[in-house]
């Protein structure tokens, strides 16, 4: 009698893993969350990526049982933070506010950026999107774009700018205003948005480009007078004041935004627990409106929508750079 061999179709094939995974799936969501996470914010306290973080940390960990603890560790244009969470064990208790700096301006601008912002993180939702401001200190001779960008003309040197650090998107919206006008504007870089701010509204540095949410608060008690806002459109928190665009500088535009990310090899049900709690927390009428009061508008997003998110803004800012010419050594 011949034998003949039993090759498996590529269907049971696939049935046989899918009942293997099973078990593990189910082992992974039962034991998830198995202690504290910890939520790294890759910028010093007291700036967006901070309040966002916490704010949102805080409606988290009742929805899956567990402290959430905030961690900052800046650096690096938020690259130093977003190492570690990259290099971390992928079992969702490490999480990242991951943003526009840290996973599409640095890994454009730096020679050799440390992680792969696509490859190295499984990315789960978009906490929100916010302008920029360009700010200055009150005793500052200039309101308006016009007379900033004349003042700059008039300087030797031109005028110095702060902001949270090189890379940011930040140090990125002066390279562009400098090329925009052609003036002279010097970049002041800070380890963080609290020592740029304190400086720009002691009179050390006479300007900053600032994120809304961060810089909101000394508008509005006239610490710091606003002059433009890098959106294309005029900020709702923010209505008297004009953007870039609006003012004959549409090069002038950059919107940041700030998200949350696991390490790569996250199981794929721990994924999906992890979008749909943000998911719920973000939509929750509290939350939307303490963002907006602050000028973000919340977010969302699927984990897939998301990654598809964050590829297309690190393909925009690496064609950016490249067109302003900017490295970081």
């Amino acid at each position: 009698m011949d034998h003949v061999a039993w090759r498996p179709t590529r269907r049971a094939v696939l049935g046989a893993a899918a009942l293997l995974a099973a078990p593990r799936a189910a082992r992974a969501q039962s034991e998830f969350p198995s202690r504290p996470l910890r939520w790294i914010v890759n910028f010093p306290p007291g700036g967006a990526a901070d309040f966002l973080s916490r704010s949102l940390a805080e409606r988290l960990a009742p929805r899956l049982g567990q402290l959430v603890v905030v961690e900052n560790r800046p650096g690096a244009g938020g690259m130093l933070g977003a190492d570690f969470v990259a290099k971390s064990r992928g079992d969702g208790h490490v999480l990242l506010a991951s943003n526009l700096a840290s996973h599409a301006i640095s890994p454009a601008i730096y020679a050799a950026p440390p992680y792969d912002p696509a490859a190295d993180f499984t990315h789960l939702a978009l906490m929100g999107t916010l302008p920029q401001v360009l700010a200055v200190n009150p005793s500052f001779p200039a309101a308006t774009v016009e007379e900033f960008v004349a003042e700059a003309r008039r300087r030797p040197g031109g005028v110095e700018y702060g902001s949270g650090g090189n890379g940011t998107s930040n140090h990125f919206l002066g390279v562009m205003l400098a090329r925009a006008t052609g003036v002279p504007l010097v970049h002041v870089p800070y380890r963080g948005s609290a020592p740029a701010l304190t400086d720009t509204i002691s009179g050390q540095i006479p300007a900053i480009f600032e994120s809304l949410p961060t810089a909101i608060g000394h508008i509005r008690a006239g610490r710091l007078r606003a002059v433009a806002v890098s959106s294309r459109a005029r900020a709702a928190a923010l209505p008297d004041t004009p953007s870039f665009a609006e003012r004959g500088l549409p090069e002038v535009e950059a919107t940041g935004w700030f998200g949350v990310s696991a390490p790569a090899g996250l199981p794929a049900i721990v994924a999906e627990r992890l979008g749909a709690e943000l998911g719920a927390a973000m939509a929750s009428p509290d939350i939307r409106t303490r963002f907006a009061e602050v000028g973000v508008e919340a977010g969302g997003m699927s984990p897939d929508e998301y990654a598809a998110f964050v590829r297309a803004e690190a393909g925009r800012w690496k064609a950016l750079a490249a067109a302003h010419n900017i490295r970081v050594e």
